[in-house]
């Protein structure tokens, strides 16, 4: 059973929330947070896997919580999901160097929240299309005009097959998409891409694809 710990200040939103996560078979929400503090109280008082974490909120939003939460707890222990509108593509990139696995838009169906919930205790990293094109303009803006070469070298050792899964990972694709276009199974996607996260040591999807768009390999 993955535990989650729901982080947004709008009760609303917690509550509907709630009622999609504990539909899930595999899935209960452990207990609720107002605010990022709340966040990272709770976390050290309850057993949750997947904190599923409003990005923009009053006080101590989700970049700040983040940041708070890897400063004691390792992604191994406790893995972060960030929602959000992406109306702010820095923010979301400041979730990422503060540690988030994981980024979903507010509007993803329960089917989509739940997958992404099941990827990200698994220990892969959720990244819906929308999440990839604001990670993607996000870095694009910061880049240097040529290739990070030392980020290339590393890509470079990547398996024919791995090459293809991460440029499918940075357009969104899930791994069940994935599979359907390669003729693959769904678990042989997500090995190829633990392989390439381990080759070019990424700790995620999300940064996996920022390095795929500096080494030159996604654009």
């Amino acid at each position: 059973m993955i535990r989650v710990l729901i982080v947004d200040d709008q009760e609303m939103i917690r509550v509907g929330l709630r009622a999609i996560l504990q539909a899930q078979p595999n899935i209960t929400v452990t207990a609720e947070a107002g605010d990022g503090l709340e966040a990272v109280r709770l976390l050290g008082e309850l057993d949750v896997d997947v904190v599923l974490m409003d990005i923009r909120m009053p006080g101590v939003d989700g970049v700040e919580a983040t940041r708070r939460i890897r400063q004691s707890i390792p992604a191994e222990r406790v893995r972060i999901i960030i929602l959000t509108t992406f109306d702010h593509d820095e923010t979301v990139f400041a979730a990422l160097r503060a540690g988030a696995n994981g980024f979903l838009s507010k509007g993803v169906g329960p089917a989509e929240l739940a997958a992404g919930i099941e990827e990200v205790a698994a220990g892969g990293g959720a990244l819906s299309a929308t999440a990839a094109a604001a990670l993607i303009d996000r870095v694009a803006e910061e880049r240097q005009a040529d290739v990070d070469p030392a980020l290339a070298d590393l890509f470079s050792a990547l398996t024919p097959k791995e090459r293809d899964v991460v440029i499918a990972i940075a357009t969104g694709q899930s791994n069940q998409q994935i599979a359907e276009t390669m003729f693959v199974s769904p678990y042989t996607v997500k090995t190829h891409a633990n392989r390439a996260m381990t080759k070019v040591g990424a700790r995620d999807r999300a940064q996996l694809v920022a390095y795929a768009y500096r080494a030159g390999l996604a654009s």
